[in-house]
Protein backbone atom coordinates (compact mmCIF):
# COMPACT_ATOMS: atom_id res chain seq x y z
CA UNK A 1 0.00 0.00 0.00
CA UNK A 2 1.25 3.37 -0.82
CA UNK A 3 2.75 5.47 1.78
CA UNK A 4 0.25 8.39 3.08
CA UNK A 5 1.45 11.65 2.39
CA UNK A 6 0.43 14.34 5.04
CA UNK A 7 -0.01 17.12 2.05
CA UNK A 8 0.26 20.13 4.65
CA UNK A 9 3.28 18.83 6.84
CA UNK A 10 5.06 18.53 2.99
CA UNK A 11 3.92 22.40 2.11
CA UNK A 12 4.83 23.65 5.74
CA UNK A 13 8.15 22.01 5.15
CA UNK A 14 8.67 23.84 2.15
CA UNK A 15 7.70 26.60 3.92
CA UNK A 16 10.11 26.32 6.75
CA UNK A 17 13.38 25.88 4.13
CA UNK A 18 12.24 28.89 2.71
CA UNK A 19 12.68 30.88 5.76
CA UNK A 20 15.65 29.01 6.20
CA UNK A 21 17.22 30.07 3.16
CA UNK A 22 15.79 33.34 2.66
CA UNK A 23 17.72 34.27 5.97
CA UNK A 24 20.94 33.42 4.98
CA UNK A 25 20.63 35.13 1.27
CA UNK A 26 18.03 37.46 1.42
CA UNK A 27 14.88 37.00 0.76
CA UNK A 28 15.12 38.74 -3.36
CA UNK A 29 17.78 36.44 -3.96
CA UNK A 30 15.64 32.95 -3.14
CA UNK A 31 14.82 30.91 -5.93
CA UNK A 32 12.35 27.64 -6.24
CA UNK A 33 15.20 25.54 -7.04
CA UNK A 34 17.46 26.88 -3.48
CA UNK A 35 14.37 25.91 -1.76
CA UNK A 36 14.05 22.84 -3.59
CA UNK A 37 17.35 22.01 -2.13
CA UNK A 38 17.05 23.21 1.22
CA UNK A 39 14.14 20.76 2.09
CA UNK A 40 15.46 17.96 0.33
CA UNK A 41 12.40 17.59 -2.17
CA UNK A 42 12.92 18.17 -5.80
CA UNK A 43 11.79 20.91 -7.63
CA UNK A 44 8.69 19.46 -9.66
CA UNK A 45 7.57 18.74 -5.62
CA UNK A 46 8.18 22.56 -5.07
CA UNK A 47 6.12 23.48 -7.82
CA UNK A 48 3.45 21.10 -7.55
CA UNK A 49 2.58 22.50 -4.47
CA UNK A 50 3.38 26.28 -5.05
CA UNK A 51 3.37 26.45 -8.85
CA UNK A 52 4.70 30.11 -8.64
CA UNK A 53 7.15 31.40 -6.68
CA UNK A 54 4.84 34.46 -5.63
CA UNK A 55 2.82 31.59 -3.87
CA UNK A 56 5.41 30.11 -2.12
CA UNK A 57 6.38 33.37 -0.87
CA UNK A 58 2.97 34.47 -0.02
CA UNK A 59 2.35 30.62 1.73
CA UNK A 60 5.84 31.49 3.52
CA UNK A 61 4.92 34.21 5.31
CA UNK A 62 1.56 32.84 6.85
CA UNK A 63 3.71 30.84 8.36
CA UNK A 64 6.24 33.41 9.57
CA UNK A 65 3.75 35.08 10.72
CA UNK A 66 2.15 31.97 13.01
CA UNK A 67 5.86 31.11 14.07
CA UNK A 68 5.98 34.60 15.24
CA UNK A 69 2.51 34.50 17.09
CA UNK A 70 4.11 31.23 18.87
CA UNK A 71 6.82 32.92 19.88
CA UNK A 72 4.96 36.03 21.89
CA UNK A 73 2.08 33.06 23.34
CA UNK A 74 5.37 31.56 24.52
CA UNK A 75 6.93 34.90 26.33
CA UNK A 76 3.64 35.21 27.98
CA UNK A 77 3.45 32.11 29.32
CA UNK A 78 7.21 32.28 30.56
CA UNK A 79 5.64 35.38 32.11
CA UNK A 80 3.76 33.62 35.09
CA UNK A 81 0.32 32.62 35.26
CA UNK A 82 -0.83 35.58 35.47
CA UNK A 83 1.31 38.54 34.30
CA UNK A 84 0.24 42.33 35.16
CA UNK A 85 -0.17 44.70 32.37
CA UNK A 86 3.41 45.73 32.15
CA UNK A 87 4.93 42.00 32.13
CA UNK A 88 2.68 41.48 29.09
CA UNK A 89 3.41 44.29 27.11
CA UNK A 90 7.41 43.51 27.87
CA UNK A 91 7.19 39.63 26.66
CA UNK A 92 5.05 41.06 23.55
CA UNK A 93 7.41 43.83 22.62
CA UNK A 94 10.58 41.67 23.57
CA UNK A 95 9.52 38.67 21.28
CA UNK A 96 9.88 40.47 17.94
CA UNK A 97 14.01 41.53 19.31
CA UNK A 98 16.25 39.27 17.08
CA UNK A 99 17.91 37.79 20.12
CA UNK A 100 18.21 34.46 19.04
CA UNK A 101 19.16 32.61 15.14
CA UNK A 102 15.29 31.81 14.98
CA UNK A 103 14.21 35.58 16.26
CA UNK A 104 16.81 36.69 13.91
CA UNK A 105 15.78 34.79 10.84
CA UNK A 106 12.03 35.76 11.48
CA UNK A 107 13.08 39.99 11.64
CA UNK A 108 15.59 39.73 8.66
CA UNK A 109 13.05 37.76 6.73
CA UNK A 110 9.79 39.72 7.64
CA UNK A 111 11.56 43.13 6.72
CA UNK A 112 12.32 41.55 3.83
CA UNK A 113 8.88 40.40 3.06
CA UNK A 114 7.72 44.34 3.95
CA UNK A 115 10.44 45.77 1.54
CA UNK A 116 9.48 43.83 -1.28
CA UNK A 117 5.82 44.70 -0.68
CA UNK A 118 6.31 48.70 -1.86
CA UNK A 119 6.36 46.93 -5.13
CA UNK A 120 5.07 44.21 -5.48
CA UNK A 121 1.13 44.41 -5.37
CA UNK A 122 0.08 40.98 -4.35
CA UNK A 123 2.36 41.07 -1.43
CA UNK A 124 0.81 44.71 -0.03
CA UNK A 125 -2.43 42.98 -0.24
CA UNK A 126 -1.78 40.19 1.93
CA UNK A 127 -2.80 39.92 5.37
CA UNK A 128 0.74 40.93 7.03
CA UNK A 129 0.40 44.40 6.24
CA UNK A 130 -2.40 44.40 8.44
CA UNK A 131 -0.80 42.19 11.20
CA UNK A 132 0.92 45.60 12.59
CA UNK A 133 -2.43 47.12 13.32
CA UNK A 134 -3.86 43.59 15.00
CA UNK A 135 -0.55 43.66 17.18
CA UNK A 136 -0.89 47.40 17.81
CA UNK A 137 -4.53 47.18 18.88
CA UNK A 138 -3.54 44.22 21.03
CA UNK A 139 -0.47 46.38 23.06
CA UNK A 140 -2.77 49.69 23.34
CA UNK A 141 -5.41 46.96 24.86
CA UNK A 142 -2.91 45.77 27.29
CA UNK A 143 -2.07 49.55 28.18
CA UNK A 144 -5.75 50.78 28.29
CA UNK A 145 -5.93 47.61 31.00
CA UNK A 146 -2.73 49.31 32.87
CA UNK A 147 -4.62 52.42 33.06
CA UNK A 148 -7.87 51.41 34.48
CA UNK A 149 -5.61 49.61 37.54
CA UNK A 150 -3.97 52.89 38.08
CA UNK A 151 -0.20 51.95 36.31
CA UNK A 152 0.18 54.19 33.84
CA UNK A 153 1.24 57.78 33.96
CA UNK A 154 -1.57 60.05 33.55
CA UNK A 155 -0.36 61.73 30.18
CA UNK A 156 0.08 58.52 28.43
CA UNK A 157 -2.27 57.61 25.73
CA UNK A 158 -2.62 54.32 25.04
CA UNK A 159 -3.28 54.37 21.28
CA UNK A 160 -0.06 56.69 20.77
CA UNK A 161 1.94 54.85 23.02
CA UNK A 162 1.44 51.43 21.44
CA UNK A 163 2.27 52.84 17.95
CA UNK A 164 5.10 54.60 19.47
CA UNK A 165 6.42 51.37 21.17
CA UNK A 166 5.62 48.46 18.39
CA UNK A 167 7.86 51.57 15.63
CA UNK A 168 10.44 51.41 18.85
CA UNK A 169 10.83 47.89 18.83
CA UNK A 170 11.07 47.49 14.98
CA UNK A 171 13.70 49.86 15.23
CA UNK A 172 15.66 48.57 17.70
CA UNK A 173 15.33 45.19 16.11
CA UNK A 174 16.74 46.28 12.59
CA UNK A 175 19.85 48.24 14.92
CA UNK A 176 20.64 44.60 16.20
CA UNK A 177 20.80 43.06 12.71
CA UNK A 178 22.98 45.52 11.18
CA UNK A 179 25.00 45.54 14.24
CA UNK A 180 24.05 49.39 15.67
CA UNK A 181 23.54 47.56 18.70
CA UNK A 182 23.36 44.49 20.51
CA UNK A 183 20.22 42.09 22.12
CA UNK A 184 20.95 42.97 25.27
CA UNK A 185 21.45 47.04 24.57
CA UNK A 186 18.29 46.86 22.96
CA UNK A 187 16.21 45.20 25.40
CA UNK A 188 17.46 47.76 27.89
CA UNK A 189 16.57 50.92 25.88
CA UNK A 190 13.01 49.33 25.21
CA UNK A 191 12.58 48.73 29.33
CA UNK A 192 13.78 51.85 29.72
CA UNK A 193 10.94 53.53 27.61
CA UNK A 194 8.59 51.39 29.28
CA UNK A 195 9.84 52.89 32.94
CA UNK A 196 8.17 55.86 31.05
CA UNK A 197 5.34 54.76 30.72
CA UNK A 198 4.59 53.02 33.59
CA UNK A 199 4.40 53.99 36.95
CA UNK A 200 6.45 52.52 39.52
CA UNK A 201 5.24 49.90 41.51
Amino acid sequence: MPKQVDHAERRAQIARALVRVAGRQGLHAVGMRDVAAEAGVSLRLVQYYFETKEKLLLFGLEQLTERFRERVAARFRDAGESPGPRAAVEALLMAALPTDEESRTFHFVYTSYAVLAVKDRALAAQPFIKDPDAAEEALAGLLRRAREDGLLRPDVDPGMEAAGLLALSAGLGTGVLVGQRGPESAAAVLRHHLDRVFLAP
